[in-house]
């Protein structure tokens, strides 16, 4: 309805978007609507597959299926069951190999956010972003397609895995954020001009059936300064397939739904949808949880993310509580690719596993989801990011600090900002390394580099040598490109025996009591771990000094653990 909150008059549900060519002309874009069969049967017309006059149940679920603006919730829907997909056979790769499509990656843009530094074993965050395409081709049409063509995507989540592989959080873009969209490829193969629109806008640009997957990641990376290492798309057809595959999805709703709360354009009640309470819902039924906005609360798209945030959580739950039988593993895994659209990075089945078994050991109390920081404009009934907080946010994830306020590096938090001052160990006489008497010499060990991890590397080093070794955290600089051994006036001798465990290491005496280490590039490379020459760590990036700004308390208060009550935080505002 035309001037709700979260819906603009003119951008509306039933509003088309539009981009610019490079000529300055409007870009065409998929019209929203696709409500002439809800019309026609709320007229009495009958109309396309309509039944005769008399009507009844199946008269009132035909008048509403147009389904608009269905939220495809597909986080783990797309990735979690990848991970059953371990046990198949050669067979059943080749078969999943030959349903996967992925985009043009001349579509996403060359001038992109920095990757994440990998630690020495390889470990890093990933940022993954998951697209709900409600495409009105295929199959799609039957679920919620009415006669529209082209597709939007009123669901988008930032996924980051955290480098600890145990953390994760969500975050939900709203659609009808006003946010600078870059220029983007048209599948003409030009490019449109940069401009400010929707979010949505950007999936929509070209009007294809498929979306424009690559212009939301480019609109992502832009907007967040985050490199997004993987896009993964799903439709209406593979989320009602999914959500049938794992025999449905625990749900709860705090009021009874009914057909015209589905379908506002059938002028009536109609009858009943959804029970009020928990209840199990699966294909068409998942369908219309996901996207049902109105009837509950101010009937905003805020609300709706609360819902779908809800539904992913307990997706997540059944998968990794249950898990699946053999003869349910190649249903799900069919669907599962046969409804994806993803980038070129994860465009082979083994890719998509390996994704998906990184996902294995994530706790589902450490499981987040969150809403971007918001607050609806003055000027219409669109939404802007709030600043700075959604900028702490971005930083937040750089960091690879959880919202909470944890490390999750895998390095040590709150190391000081320079080498502390270990207690005075006595000196000892030479000594080979590995001998007893190094149990008494104290080491302080510092990373001196922008790559995760080493000083946790360096420190095992010692203790294998038998010396005190203790990782302290990051150094003051993270530019050291030679190890660098301090010590104080009477910690020499020992500090030349720790010397000899990195080969051309420097010493150097220091005012401070006892013996540090600090971690240069040569002991980055020598563990194959060295970025590229001259580079530096992004601002905020894993592995650089200092911790992000403390989160607001409007983004803690109001996250989701994917454990949380299913009937809790489901809605938002009064009214409906």
């Amino acid at each position: 309805m035309a001037g709700k909150r979260g819906e603009s008059p003119a951008r509306g549900e039933d509003a088309p978007d539009a981009a610019t060519t490079d000529g300055g002309s409007a870009v065409p874009q998929p019209r929203a609507g696709g409500r002439a069969e809800a019309r026609r049967a709320a007229q009495g017309k009958g109309g396309k597959g309509a039944p005769s006059a008399g009507g009844g149940r199946a008269a009132a679920r035909n008048s509403r299926k147009p389904k608009k603006n269905v939220k495809k919730i597909v986080a783990w829907s797309a990735a979690g069951v990848l991970v059953l997909i371990a046990g198949a056979g050669g067979a059943i790769y080749f078969k999943l190999n030959a349903n996967i499509k992925s985009f043009d990656a001349d579509a996403i843009a060359t001038d992109r956010p920095p990757e994440a530094q990998a630690d020495a074993d390889g470990n890093k965050p990933v940022n993954v972003l998951l697209i709900g395409s409600d495409s009105r081709g295929g199959s799609n049409s039957d679920l919620g397609g009415g006669e529209d063509g082209g597709a939007r995507s009123d669901t988008t989540i930032l996924l980051h895995v955290y480098a600890d592989h145990k953390h994760a959080v969500g975050i939900s873009i709203p659609r009808n954020a006003i946010v600078q969209i870059p220029s983007c490829k048209l599948p003409n193969g030009k490019w449109t001009k940069a401009g400010n629109d929707l979010f949505n806008a950007a999936f929509s640009v070209g009007g294809s059936d498929t979306g424009n997957p690559a212009c939301t990641q480019n609109t992502i990376e832009k907007l967040t300064g985050i490199r997004v290492d993987h896009t993964i798309v799903v439709d209406f057809n593979g989320f009602s397939s999914m959500t049938k595959a794992v025999g449905g999805v625990d749900v709860c709703l705090p009021k009874a739904i009914y057909e015209g709360d589905i379908n506002p354009n059938l002028h009536k009640k109609g009858e009943l949808v959804l029970p009020q309470g928990k209840q199990t819902v699966d294909g068409q039924k998942a369908l219309d949880y996901v996207r049902l906005r109105h009837g509950i609360g101010d009937g905003s798209d805020i609300g709706r993310m609360k819902r779908q945030q809800a539904f992913m959580s307990s997706l997540a739950n059944k998968i990794k509580s249950e898990g699946l039988s053999p003869t349910n593993l190649l249903p799900l895994a069919d669907a599962a690719t046969k409804s994806l659209t993803v980038d070129p990075g994860l465009s082979s089945a083994d890719k998509l596993l390996s994704f998906g078994l990184s996902l294995k050991n994530i706790d589902m109390h450490n499981l987040k989801f969150v809403t971007a920081p918001w607050r609806y404009r003055t000027q219409d009934a669109n939404i802007d990011l709030v600043q700075p907080d959604v900028q702490k946010l971005w930083d937040t994830l750089k960091a690879d600090h959880t919202i909470d306020g944890q490390n999750a590096t895998g390095q040590q938090d709150g190391a000081p900002a320079a080498p502390s001052s270990p207690q005075p160990a006595a000196p000892s006489s030479a000594a080979p390394a590995g001998d007893a008497s190094n149990e008494s010499v104290k080491v302080a060990v510092y990373n001196g580099t922008i790559t995760n991890g080493l000083a946790g590397k360096a420190t095992e080093q010692l203790k294998a040598a038998k010396f005190s070794a203790t990782t302290a955290g990051q150094a003051a600089s993270t530019k050291y490109k030679t190890t660098t051994i301090e010590y104080s006036a009477s910690q020499k001798a020992n500090a030349e025996k720790v010397a000899a465990l990195f080969p051309g290491a420097s010493l150097e005496p220091s005012s401070s009591r006892g013996i540090s280490v600090i971690v240069g590039q040569d002991f980055a490379s020598a563990n194959g771990a060295a970025p590229a020459p001259g580079s530096t760590p992004a601002a905020g990036a894993p592995g650089t000094p200092g911790s992000p700004a403390p989160l607001p308390t409007t983004v803690t208060n109001d996250a989701r653990s994917a454990d949380d009550d299913i009937c809790a935080n489901t809605t938002y505002g009064s009214g409906g």
